[in-house]
């Protein structure tokens, strides 16, 4: 996920947008608003546009600039060296100060990358240009330091405006709770208090419909609660006396007493926000590919540098200031300006494309990695399923009823009842005769009359306590496939039954299908039952699955997959995915699902579409592509220049001028530019 809390490595200022979106993360520091995000967004447009306003007159000033242009009458003054020493100093301390205070972060995570090189280039080209001003013969080189400034500050800026916001997972799952709860007083009254105040032994009244406010034991009444996005399982638990609740899942139907078990950090909802800090702060300090480069290239501007100084000095025997200069140019000159803008413009329209097909990506390190998945892990509920209840079949038993009548007359009883069965049922059906008499069965179902008729919805078990339970074939497929099953009993004859299961999404198969194609590996991870996980695994021709999983075993998981050696990729959507999500190496989270999935995600999927995850991998596959090809661009016309500046065709009578290196340079800058307007996906 994009966590760009610019609050770098402790206390230093953060050393590259890549590297301050895994700060807070890396250190387990609290998460910072999205606020900071964009203050730091504007904070590098401020300092663009400050130097690129004060760069003009360090042009017209710069002597050699004065020269190429053939304005140096013109414009000479007494003391404009000065002046130019002054407008360059500003430069340089304001323009250059992230790349400056970067270069610190990076030196001290001993990872050093684009700050560095950015930082040595401005740096080496200011001093020696001072040095000129104040007596050692030679060229300025301020012009130089201002237009790298300009360049390396818009392509941050590009590249920082196209990437998300902070990531606010825990924030996210905090939110889970309700904000106050009904406490029952000693003397049987209700009061609302706030949840901090809650203590293990407080009961409190659940109303229906509410989150339940703390994990507890339930003393009083009966319902079912949802508790799928917490763990995942897609059917809603019954809860009676002495049954558990756990803070932060959904009340249905019923009013509920829970005494109160575990509050804050010992609750349920806490110990998952710990695994997501926890995998959060594991995840791998991987440096994406500008960093990479840039690092190879400060090696080469030292080394350039160190045996320029030494050929002419010590074997061609010049004197310092020539030697001094030829020095110079080669460090400025390996630091490309194209280098700048050629990762961010791609970052920036990769980032467009994604976004335009429902793609939401949240960290660059990860979205590249995605080029080289193995294994895509898919949770079950709400990613390859749609998470919610549908009526899959209807069995008339005694042949007398059609299903259309079955169905209306199941709908009308229901109608009136909240439990996620009854809406799927009702949800089924265009129009329905009214109910009379509507009387809930708590845990069992519901009846009420219809046309004159009793007519019950009721579970297996309340026809099982009655010895009425009829022994059909349609039972055992669908409790075998781990599907939910209630009989319609019209006066006193059971009349048919009616399954239900969460629906697969129409796209899973498509997906699984297109990523076996591609030779990557696809696992499902649930905690619902082996039954019902093969039943999916098998419609879906999935390499494996791995059922019962409990949320706290999710990221464990995750991990023994990566340790047989392969880069994971995780699908999911609900708070028992958020560790397992911050686990993997690409963190993929279904859009519709919770927030706090989505927000421990490295990419977001919109349109909760499993397809999407195909699209991913090519995406990352075309960005990566053109990201190689833009550094190759932009390194091309170093690796020419260099050894041209340092001199290497001297006595043919060919040296590099600065000016020209500056032409050359700007020519890379274009290129580049243009290329990453090419990405297509």
């Amino acid at each position: 996920m994009d966590h760009s809390h610019h609050h770098g490595h402790h206390g230093s200022a953060p050393h590259s947008p890549q590297e301050e979106r895994h700060a807070d993360h890396r250190h387990g520091e609290p998460t910072k608003k999205h606020g900071q995000h964009a203050h730091m967004v504007d904070e590098f447009r401020r300092r663009f546009w400050v130097s690129a306003i004060i760069t003009v007159p360090i042009m017209l000033l710069s002597p050699m600039l004065q020269h190429w242009l053939g304005l140096a009458d013109s414009i000479r003054f007494e003391g404009d060296l000065l002046v130019l020493f002054a407008l360059s100093t500003f430069v340089y301390a304001y323009g250059g100060q992230p790349f400056l205070k970067g270069l610190g972060g990076e030196l001290r995570s001993k990872r050093p990358g684009m700050m560095t090189l950015v930082s040595l280039a401005i740096t080496t080209a200011y001093v020696y240009s001072t040095l000129v001003v104040f007596g050692l013969s030679g060229e300025t080189f301020f012009w130089e330091t201002a237009t790298l400034i300009d360049i390396m500050l818009l392509g941050h800026w590009i590249e920082m405006r196209s990437v998300m916001g902070a990531s606010r997972a825990l924030e996210e799952l905090a939110a889970l709770m309700p904000s106050d709860a009904h406490k029952i007083t000693d003397h049987g009254h209700v009061e609302d208090v706030p949840l901090e105040q809650l203590q293990a032994g407080d009961r409190v009244l659940v109303k229906p419909g509410e989150k339940i406010p703390a994990d507890g034991a339930v003393i009083d009444g009966e319902s079912s609660v949802n508790e799928a996005m917490l763990t995942g399982e897609s059917k809603p638990a019954t809860k009676k006396t002495g049954g558990t609740v756990i803070g932060g899942s959904i009340n249905g139907e019923g009013s509920l007493t829970v005494k109160v078990m575990k509050t804050g950090k010992d609750s349920f909802l806490s110990q998952v926000i710990g695994l997501v800090k926890e995998a959060q702060e594991s995840k791998s300090k991987t440096q994406d590919l500008a960093n990479r480069a840039a690092l190879w290239l400060t090696i080469i501007a030292l080394a350039g540098g160190a045996v320029t100084l030494f050929v002419w000095l010590l074997i061609a025997r010049s004197d310092l200031a020539f030697a001094l200069e030829r020095t110079v140019t080669v460090m400025v000159i390996a630091c490309p300006h194209a280098l700048g803008l050629a990762v961010p413009l791609v970052v920036a329209v990769s980032t467009a494309i994604s976004a335009r097909k429902g793609l939401l990506i949240r960290n660059r390190a990860a979205f590249e990695r995605a080029r080289n998945i193995q294994a895509v892990v898919f949770d079950k509920t709400g990613t390859l399923t749609e998470g919610r209840f549908a009526v899959t079949k209807v069995v008339a038993l005694n042949g007398t009823r059609s299903h259309e009548e079955l169905l209306s007359l199941a709908a009308s009883v229901e109608n009136h009842s909240e439990h996620p069965i009854a809406k799927a049922i009702v949800a089924a059906v265009k129009n329905f005769p009214p109910v009379e008499g509507f009387k809930a069965i708590p845990g069992k179902g519901a009846e009420g009359r219809v046309d004159g008729k009793l007519v019950r919805v009721v579970s297996p078990g309340f026809l099982r306590d009655q010895s009425r339970l009829p022994d059909h074939r349609g039972l055992e497929e669908a409790t075998g496939q781990g599907q939910t099953v209630v009989f319609v009993q019209v006066d006193d004859s059971v009349e048919g039954l009616i399954a239900l299961g969460d629906v697969i999404r129409p796209e899973s198969k498509k997906a699984i299908a297109a990523l076996k194609a591609q030779g990557v590996r696809t696992i499902m991870l649930t905690g619902d039952n082996k039954s019902v996980a093969r039943s999916v695994a098998e419609e879906l021709n999935m390499d494996e699955f791995i059922a019962e999983v409990l949320p706290e075993h999710k990221a464990a998981t995750i991990r023994e997959i990566q340790s047989r050696g392969m880069i994971v990729a995780m699908t999911g959507d609900g708070v028992n995915d958020a560790p397992a999500l911050a686990q993997a190496d690409v963190g993929i989270a279904i859009g519709a699902g919770t927030d706090v999935a989505v927000e421990s995600a490295d990419i977001v999927l919109v349109n909760s579409n499993p397809l999407d995850v195909v699209a991913i991998i090519g995406l990352a596959r075309a960005t990566y592509r053109k990201m190689v090809q833009n550094l190759v661009w932009a390194t091309g016309y170093n690796a020419f220049a260099m050894p041209l500046a340092a001199g290497v065709l001297f006595s043919a009578g060919i040296l590099l001028s600065p000016a020209l290196g500056a032409a050359l340079m700007s020519l890379s800058t274009i290129i580049v530019a243009l290329n990453a307007r090419l990405l297509k996906v």
